[in-house]
């Protein structure tokens, strides 16, 4: 399950402030968010989301009662989606409430360390405990609730759910890209030949780098790696299509551009050796169909769709590093 909470949480336990952390432990039918999904609630302000709502609004004043109340241990509360909700959704919600104290910033910070380490934090609990067990664990997934709200176990595993995105180019639509995917998971490493190319931008929390010869970064991505190629120059572009093919262990590969310039590149692919069967694995004009905007920010969401479609789908399946055989559907006005 994802880690998205340890920050908000260490940074309200760091402003010496008391939290419910609220986890949807299970669920049954059609409802607003996943298990694992949780809320950090505060007396004053609340992080994350359960799914909003009257489901949500009851929630958080459960927490504060908790936090009004003081010393609490974990609960199950079970939620049905309906009339009495006053939300249509008709599932049923079981959540885990447990108050975390301000007092336990030192230990959250090494949980959020070993986290940013690889590892994954199994969470162990039952209705006798005062407060969860964590324990740091390599590798495991998943999330699970046994029994009732009155007896009950449950187990979850806490990881970093984050995926590389490699961005090569700094123009527009790059700048509108790098503001819409770290919020959907993305690690973005971004690289550019030009010395300015960064100046008056805010690059906090992405790993820039200024590189004469930007292809030659293109080996040191991790296996898995969205790979968006959007340089300035056709020559940088068609250097960095060369080397991205040399790998076969990307999940996307996205070159901008129009349908003139993919055949372009096409021919001086296949006449530098490239099989012809793996023209295939190219993804040029880039973005989700039906976008047809020319705005910098319109293209941007739509190949921002389009790799968060191909992250969850490589999720589903399971898969580790297997390039994506795209259609060509009509897809955002992109420069040549």
């Amino acid at each position: 399950m994802s880690a998205d909470w340890l920050a908000p949480l260490i940074a309200q336990l760091a402003a010496g402030q008391d939290v419910v952390l609220v986890t949807v432990a299970r669920t049954q039918g059609s409802v607003p968010r996943e298990a694992g999904a949780s809320m950090l609630v505060g007396r004053e302000r609340t992080a994350l989301t359960i799914g909003g709502g009257h489901l949500e609004w009851q929630a958080i004043a459960h927490a504060r009662r908790r936090l009004a109340s003081g010393g609490s241990r974990p609960e199950i509360e079970r939620y049905s989606l309906g009339a009495r909700l006053g939300q249509c959704c008709g599932g049923v919600v079981w959540l885990l409430f447990e108050n975390i104290p301000a007092a336990a910033l030192p230990e959250w910070q090494a949980r959020q360390a070993a986290v940013e380490n690889g590892a994954s934090l199994q969470r162990r609990l039952d209705h006798h405990a005062r407060a969860s067990d964590w324990t740091a664990k390599a590798g495991e997934k998943g999330i699970r609730l046994d029994g009732g709200p009155t007896n009950w176990q449950f187990t979850q595993y806490v990881a970093a759910d984050r995926f590389p995105v490699w961005i090569f180019g700094a123009g527009h639509v790059a700048q509108a890209l790098v503001r819409q995917l770290p919020p959907l998971g993305a690690a973005i490493t971004w690289i550019d030949s030009r010395d300015e190319a960064f100046a008056d931008i805010d690059t906090g929390g992405f790993d820039t780098r200024i590189a004469d010869m930007p292809e030659s970064e293109v080996a040191s991505a991790p296996a898995g790696t969205f790979f968006i190629v959007m340089t300035h120059s056709h020559a940088q572009d068609f250097a960095l299509c060369e080397a991205i093919y040399r790998r076969h262990d990307f999940a996307y590969f996205g070159l901008i551009g129009s349908h003139s310039k993919r055949a372009s590149f096409e021919r001086r692919l296949l006449d530098r050796g490239l099989a012809r069967q793996r023209l295939g694995e190219l993804t040029c004009p880039i973005g989700i169909p039906g976008i047809v905007g020319k705005q910098p920010a319109a293209i941007a969401l739509a190949v921002a769709a389009e790799i968060l479609q191909i992250h969850h789908a490589r999720q589903l399946l399971g898969q580790v590093a297997r390039p994506r055989l795209l259609d060509r559907l009509v897809r955002p006005f992109q420069p040549e």
